[in-house]
């Protein structure tokens, strides 16, 4: 169990880990009556959300602030058996797309990364065009269809208590906003699943998971959750052009169909060329907006340029770990300073962890960078 924060109730994790065993017993007994009774009680389907201020943003703008939600920690307990058993059969079943790597066993957001360093890698190697677009799905997790996600666990053969849970689950959602020691009143989250829920992963992963079904067979795509790129690879820019824009009416088309949105400001496309003539950058619609064709886009953490140099992103990276070495000089005093062990700890976790993430991909930048 996590230590994290305890929910409306106030019970936290550390609070049930040390219950005696009959206790444990009649909290077993309890979860057993919800799941064969068909009921889940109301209390758990209230939360606490806390606004925390995103980097760099003006904290003027609510749209600044990433929500973070405490629910109750047993019932998040519950969630967990539920989520474990849903998941299993998902995966024995196949039913996950395999170009969806979001909170899956085995996979990670390197192998997203991996696959479109390759292709680009392939394509600067045939010297060919590759052209990426990276989608930005507004408010993904609070505009997931309910009744969309009921439909795929039935279509998914699953009937009996299960879906019935996460039906009850889901309906009469509220959560109050924490500023300081004020709380807001309730207000009733009508659609999409709830922030900082075991089971919202899984279910929106369900929810998403048939939109790279739409693509054509000249055109891949890969998710990690909510975050979607498609590409497509080719000596023609308007071949390229055409079959991008055939992909992205498809995707538009089902997710006007199941209530989801794409920011046009935010979904853009790169062009990776290598090549020195002067050649045409794509023209692609997205709502009847051109999407913004840029130089660099950071994906899942890394940055990537139309060249695949990596510059920008080890030109960023080192502006991150200046600020933590500093730290790490100050508490390396040799007067007073924190001991060989504790600095290694930091050094871990400040530095040592954001070098790792990625290197795997960017490790092939020129030395010079």
């Amino acid at each position: 169990m996590h230590k994290s924060s305890p929910g409306p109730d106030n019970i936290s994790y550390n609070m049930i880990q040390h219950l005696s065993d009959e206790s444990l017993h009649n909290l077993l007994f309890l979860y057993n009556r919800i799941w064969h009774e068909r009921s889940f009680p109301s209390s758990w389907q209230q939360a606490i959300i806390i606004p925390v201020l995103k980097p760099g943003k003006e904290p003027s703008n609510p749209c600044n602030y990433r929500p973070i939600a405490l629910t109750n920690c047993m019932c998040k307990i519950l969630e967990k058996m539920v989520n474990k058993r849903l998941i299993y059969y998902l995966e024995t079943n196949s039913f996950f797309s395999p170009f969806q790597s979001g909170f899956r066993q085995g996979r990670s957001t390197i192998d997203n990364l991996l696959a479109l360093e390759t292709e680009i890698r392939h394509a600067f190697i045939r010297r060919q065009h590759t052209v990426a677009i990276f989608f930005d799905i507004e408010k993904a997790y609070d505009r997931a269809w309910r009744y969309g996600i009921l439909r795929d666990l039935y279509n998914c053969n699953l009937r009996g208590n299960l879906p019935i849970f996460i039906q009850n689950f889901l309906k009469l959602r509220q959560f109050r906003v924490r500023i300081g020691n004020q709380l807001s009143d309730y207000f009733v989250q009508e659609e999409g699943v709830p922030q900082g829920s075991v089971l919202s992963v899984t279910l929106f992963t369900l929810r998403i998971n048939d939109i790279l079904k739409q693509l054509p067979l000249s055109v891949k795509g890969f998710l990690y959750v909510d975050d979607l790129y498609i590409s497509c690879t080719g000596d023609n820019m308007a071949f390229i052009e055409r079959q991008l824009q055939l992909a992205v009416n498809k995707i538009q088309q089902w997710s006007a169909f199941n209530g989801f949105t794409f920011s046009t400001a935010k979904t853009s496309c790169v062009h990776f060329c290598r090549k020195r003539r002067l050649h045409p950058e794509p023209d692609i619609k997205l709502d009847d907006q051109l999407i913004n064709v840029v130089n660099e886009v950071k994906f899942l953490g890394v940055t990537f340029d139309k060249k695949l140099t990596f510059t920008p992103h080890v030109t960023k990276l080192r502006k991150k770990l200046d600020k933590a070495l500093n730290i790490l000089k100050v508490l390396s005093n040799t007067s007073w300073g924190a001991s060989r062990t504790s600095l290694l700890r930091v050094y871990r976790a400040t530095i040592l962890s954001k070098i790792d993430y990625g290197c795997v991909i960017y490790g092939s930048a020129r030395q010079n960078v």
